[in-house]
């Protein structure tokens, strides 16, 4: 097939390489450009790590030309940047074509699906509750795979279209992923912002001063249990919809290959295993950037409407806004735009099932 790919960044080139490898054709458009400007002079891009190999997909220079080559579009890049590349590629798509997003976040789906219905056009939009690559971008040609995971957690919109998503998603990625049958199972499924939150809030002074320090190491005991606690509110939440989601022991089984225990033993036994990453060197990072605008606070906003507050994570937002002098509540133009706040936890319920209807 050949697959368009919206970011430049370590979980695109990530992505880039796992489907070439699967025997596909990769074409990647960075908004900017600054990103792919060596790419698109002819360099090749080499993998590292759990993927290893020398790659050459292609350049694209507008979103127009990216859709137009693609069977199958991948948005892979920071929340904060979707509503600007969404409303870039939403004129071009068209109903053949298949939008995946690694990961989804603050029902980017349902805006994307709104943006096509203005035009008559219901496409199949797949959801991810992860990435199906974790790494990091060496250079503007490199990137180290750090994980290539076992399973991935997805929903299609609409839902009618589950058969043809997932077989969209085997056929590039490979057999790893597990249907949960509902876009709001998938909002409730991405554990990067808890994660992130507790981790964040760890290690901020690391951060700032620009270390070099190993995440997984300092996943302490302390850490650990704040980040079990965060997930014992997202799960209960999902609880309380009546939806199937992993915890958090099961994301790091799945994600990092290690035997269940505590959160912090587990982390440390991805240290020792060479495989705990590296944390943030800066606070300008989106494990707070991304993550708290687009992760926390739709979760809280979840929480609110099932009835079931996620105290944990309204404090880490208020925590992080104060740390920054930010408001990451209002930073949030996903959520903002579909006006999350003024719909009914059925409205919302059904969008997620089928989302918005094609103009006529």
């Amino acid at each position: 097939m050949r697959v368009g790919i919206v970011g430049a960044g370590s979980i695109a080139f990530g992505t880039a390489v796992l489907v070439e490898q699967q025997g596909h054709k990769v074409t990647l458009w960075s908004p900017s450009g600054e990103r792919t400007k060596a790419l698109s002079a002819g360099e090749p891009l080499i993998a590292e790590g759990a993927i290893q190999g020398t790659f050459h997909p292609a350049v694209a220079a507008t979103a127009a030309e990216l859709v137009a080559s693609a069977e199958a579009l991948v948005i892979a890049l920071p929340a904060y940047g979707h509503k600007t590349v969404l409303d870039a590629i939403a004129p071009y798509v068209t109903e053949q074509q298949t939008v995946i997003f690694s990961s989804h976040a603050s029902f980017g789906a349902l805006y994307l699906s709104r943006l096509l219905a203005e035009r008559g056009i219901v496409a199949t939009i797949v959801a991810w509750g992860t990435t199906a690559v974790s790494g990091r971008q060496r250079s503007p040609t490199s990137v180290n795979v750090n994980t290539v995971r076992k399973q991935v957690d997805i929903a299609t919109v609409p839902a009618s279209r589950s058969t043809a998503g997932l077989a969209v998603c085997k056929d590039l990625f490979g057999d790893r992923f597990l249907d949960r049958g509902s876009l709001m199972a998938i909002a409730l499924s991405n554990l990067n912002p808890q994660n992130h939150m507790g981790i964040a809030l760890g290690n901020m002074t690391r951060m700032e001063r620009g270390e070099s320090w190993s995440q997984g190491q300092n996943v302490t005991p302390n850490v650990g249990r704040l980040l079990e606690e965060l997930d014992q509110e997202r799960i209960a939440i999902a609880s309380k919809l009546g939806l199937d989601v992993r915890n958090i022991f099961q994301h790091f089984h799945l994600s990092f290959h290690v035997p269940v225990s505590s959160i912090s033993q587990m982390n440390q036994e991805m240290h020792d295993a060479g495989n705990g990453g590296s944390g943030p060197t800066t606070a300008d990072s989106r494990y707070v950037t991304e993550d708290v605008p687009f992760g926390l606070v739709m979760t809280a906003k979840i929480g609110r409407l099932a009835g079931h507050p996620a105290e944990l994570h309204e404090a880490g937002v208020r925590i992080f806004s104060a740390m920054y002098g930010r408001d990451f509540t209002a930073e949030n133009d996903l959520l903002n735009a579909l006006d999350l706040d003024a719909m009914s936890l059925e409205e919302l319920k059904d969008l997620c099932q089928n989302g918005f209807a094609a103009a006529a």
